[in-house]
């Protein structure tokens, strides 16, 4: 089980949590996956939600591939959650360290994910720290875009009641940290 770290309650009623665990048991509407544009699933978040979600994401991936073409940074695709607690994949393409303008494809990926949720009508979303792993993205860095995505999307009115930040390890926790209190005042 994932254990809540920290939790704040925006003025306009949605609430935002840090938890520790594995996003792949997620009890949310959706969980989103750091994928790559061709939502080839092998490796970091995304091998671990293939392993415990099964070959019908895999599955349903490819066919969003074959139907959409490859997945940009601001417009995710998603697919059934498989053998997952979570109804929905929403595949982020998160931006690799080292391409360019990285901070703006990651907070696209951000942005588009959260909007995908609203057009889902889908109450709540669970996040990893997107492109920390084996894209390279510096945590810290990556922690302050993110949060600066979701504060600036929840300025505006949402369906989703919560979102989730799941991490997995203490230097992504202890980035992720800094930044909820730099963005949402103290931690609680």
């Amino acid at each position: 089980m994932n254990s809540l770290l920290h939790e704040t309650i925006l003025p306009t009623g949605q609430t935002l949590q840090i938890a520790q665990g594995d996003i792949t048991t997620e009890t949310t509407d959706a969980i989103v996956n750091a994928a790559n544009a061709h939502l080839q699933h092998g490796a970091g978040v995304a091998g671990a939600i293939l392993r415990r979600g099964g070959p019908t994401i895999q599955r349903e991936s490819d066919v969003w591939i074959q139907t959409h073409g490859p997945v940009s940074h601001s417009a995710p695709a998603w697919t059934s959650g498989g053998n997952l607690v979570c109804r929905i994949v929403i595949h982020a393409v998160g931006p690799v360290w080292g391409d360019g303008d990285e901070d703006a494809k990651l907070a696209a990926a951000v942005s588009g994910s959260l909007h995908l949720a609203d057009e889902l009508k889908l109450g709540s979303i669970a996040f990893p720290a997107i492109s920390t792993g084996i894209f390279g993205f510096p945590k810290e860095r990556a922690a302050g875009v993110m949060s600066s995505s979701i504060r600036e999307y929840f300025d505006k009115p949402s369906g989703l009641g919560l979102l989730r930040l799941v991490l997995y390890d203490t230097a992504t926790i202890t980035a992720f940290e800094k930044a909820w209190y730099d963005h949402f005042g103290p931690k609680r």
